[in-house]
Formats: C-alpha cells, sequence, structure tokens
C-alpha cells in the first residue's frame, strides 16, 4: 500500500470538511469528485466566469445521492471578502483553485487577472486565517519559472515572470510565505504543470491544448501549432494534481509545510509529438483523420520553450508518487473526450 492509500484510507475512517474554490472548474470539479467519493463534506464556491454548471451535474451523476448531499454550493466570488468570510467558517482544509488563468488572457487584460488572482486570493488567505483553517492548499504555477532557461525546473530557482498571469502567481506564494511568517498560517503551493483530464473546456480563445486540439480533430477542423511544434510540456493527468493537493493538505511533517512544490510527472513531450498522440488515439475512431497535418503558426507571445519539472521535493517530502504518464492519462481521458467532444 502506497503512502497516497495510507492518507485516503484515514480520510474514509476520519471525514474532514473541505472549501474548493472554482469547484465548477476542470481541477476543482475533479476535486469534488474524489472527495465525495471519500465521503467527504464538502462546500465549493463559483462565480462561474469560468467554471461550469455542467461540471458540478456530471459530478452529481457520477456519484450517489447520498455523497452528493455531503456537497454545499455558494455561487460567489473570490473579490468579495465577506463572501470569503461566509465560506471558510467551519472550514478543515481549504484548496484554492479559483482564479483566471491563461497567459494570453493575463496578456489582454492584466487588471482582470490581478483582481482575481491576487485580491482574490489575498481575500480568501485573511478569511481562511480568521477561521482558523488547518491548512490552505493553493493551486501555484509553472509560469513561476519565468525565463530561467535551465531543466528540469526545480523550485528554489526562477527567472524573470513572462506575462501578467506569471507575476500574480508569484505574488500568491509571496503572501502565503509572508502569512505563516506573520500569522502561523500553514500552506501548501502547487505549481501546476500543463494539467489535462475530463472536464477541460475546449472551447474559447484561452481553452488549453489538449482539448482543444482534441475537438479540432474530431470535427475536421485545422489545428494549428505555435512555432515550429518543438516547444515542450510536462503534461500532467489531472489524478496527479487530486492525489497532490490531498496530500498537501494531509501531511503532518512539519517540514512539508508553507511549501511550494511542482505538481508534474517529470517527462517533457514536445508539442509535435502531442499531436501524433492525439492522432493515433482518435484515428481509430474517427477515419477522416488519415492523413491529417497540422498548420505552423507564430510562436505565443509570452510563452515558455521548454518546461520539465523535477519532482523530488513532492516525492521527498509529501511522498507523492504520480499515478498517470502523459500516455496513461490520455487512455483514461479519452473515452470522456469521444463523448463529450464527439457529439
Amino acid at each position: 500500500m502506497t503512502h497516497y492509500e495510507r492518507m485516503l484510507n484515514q480520510l474514509r475512517l476520519e471525514p474532514k470538511t473541505w472549501l474548493i474554490t472554482g469547484v465548477a472548474g476542470f481541477i476543482g470539479s475533479n476535486l469534488l469528485e474524489h472527495l465525495l467519493r471519500l465521503d467527504q463534506k464538502i462546500v465549493g464556491l463559483d462565480n462561474f466566469s469560468t467554471g461550469k454548471q455542467s461540471n458540478l451535474e456530471e459530478v452529481q451523476r457520477g456519484v450517489s445521492e447520498t455523497r452528493w448531499q455531503r456537497f454545499s454550493f455558494i455561487e460567489g466570488d473570490i473579490r468579495d471578502l465577506a463572501t470569503c468570510h461566509s465560506v471558510c467558517k467551519g472550514i478543515d482544509f481549504v484548496l484554492h483553485e479559483a482564479a483566471l488563468g491563461s497567459v494570453p488572457r493575463s496578456i489582454a487584460d492584466p487588471i482582470i487577472s490581478n483582481a482575481s488572482n491576487v485580491t482574490g486570493f489575498l481575500n480568501m488567505l485573511v478569511a481562511a486565517r480568521d477561521a482558523g483553517v488547518k491548512r490552505f492548499v493553493y493551486a501555484a504555477s509553472s509560469s513561476t519559472y519565468g525565463d530561467h532557461p535551465a531543466l528540469p525546473k526545480r523550485e528554489e530557482t526562477i527567472g524573470r515572470p513572462l506575462s501578467p498571469y506569471a507575476v500574480t502567481k508569484y505574488v500568491n506564494e509571496l503572501y502565503a510565505d509572508v502569512f505563516a511568517r506573520t500569522y502561523e498560517m500553514a500552506s501548501v503551493g502547487l505549481r501546476y504543470f500543463n494539467v489535462f483530464g475530463p472536464r477541460q473546456d475546449p472551447e474559447g480563445a484561452y481553452a488549453a491544448v489538449i482539448p482543444r486540439w482534441i475537438r479540432a480533430l474530431i470535427k475536421g477542423e485545422t489545428v494549428y501549432i505555435n512555432g515550429d511544434g518543438e516547444t515542450s510540456r510536462d503534461f500532467c493527468f489531472v489524478e496527479n494534481v487530486v492525489q497532490m493537493n490531498i496530500l498537501a493538505a494531509m501531511t503532518l511533517d512539519p517540514a512539508a509545510v508553507n511549501q511550494v512544490y511542482n505538481t508534474a510527472v517529470n517527462a517533457r513531450t514536445t508539442l509535435n509529438e502531442l499531436f501524433v498522440m492525439l492522432l493515433n488515439r482518435l484515428a481509430l475512431h474517427y477515419p477522416h483523420l488519415q492523413g491529417c497535418k497540422p498548420v505552423h503558426r507564430d510562436f505565443l507571445k509570452g510563452d515558455v520553450r521548454h518546461s520539465l519539472a523535477d519532482i523530488s521535493k513532492a516525492v521527498g517530502l509529501l511522498g507523492y508518487a504520480p499515478s498517470h504518464s502523459i500516455d496513461a492519462g490520455l487512455d483514461a481521458a479519452l473515452p470522456w473526450y469521444l463523448h463529450s467532444l464527439g457529439s
């Protein structure tokens, strides 16, 4: 039995009360589903700026009615301090996923990104501190590494931010560190690397590459690759992210708290390789994809050329053991993509 499995068994025996912000989003709804299956009590907060009611409905269909009754949803905005105070009452663990993601979005509108990702984050920190929550786990970002060229990325070495989004996520880490030293507040930051999986939105200008490409391939639309396609990423299946959130919330090791961790699998995949992986899987179901080729266009402003995470810190301090490689993750997610995007 792994360390994570033992922790899950402990949770089943001693259920906790969790707050998930951004609960109607891609990652938030996956956290919700996993925690409900562990018979936990969940409070969820979302303003539906990027989250979807359909994600919550899908979770409801996937769990028993008894488990669904353990979930309380509040429609509200983390930019409102009173709302943050309200939802933090009686909470053991906060999983803070609410944010406006996307580097291009932050370049187009840095003010709204700052309002959600900095002001909203600070509101949640203050509310969690005042409510005396046991642990505040928050979504940090690999964008914090900025222009530092070294691979793999190690938590202690970062460069200059390349976008307003990266600035906001680094400020989150700084605030969490100050709250730890000033108020003795226990927090853990998780630097997500290119998360993918079920319920990730394929629509809109800021959609992530995997669902966007899958949708385009299924619909017979053009797949665009920014640059020469040799840009690489450490793609991380969402179940690895769920594991990291639970480990970070539940760890009893004082040395593991008030830290920031890479959340990835320590494997690089180029965009060209990713296209082939998706094409090979989907061509089995869609004959029109035989011989399909992508179209290359200019690099995106603010984009990082290569990304690869060193996960040894998370392995050593949290007992993290990624359950899914990119291949295993794509295989696990494919039925959802085919059902949801192929209709």
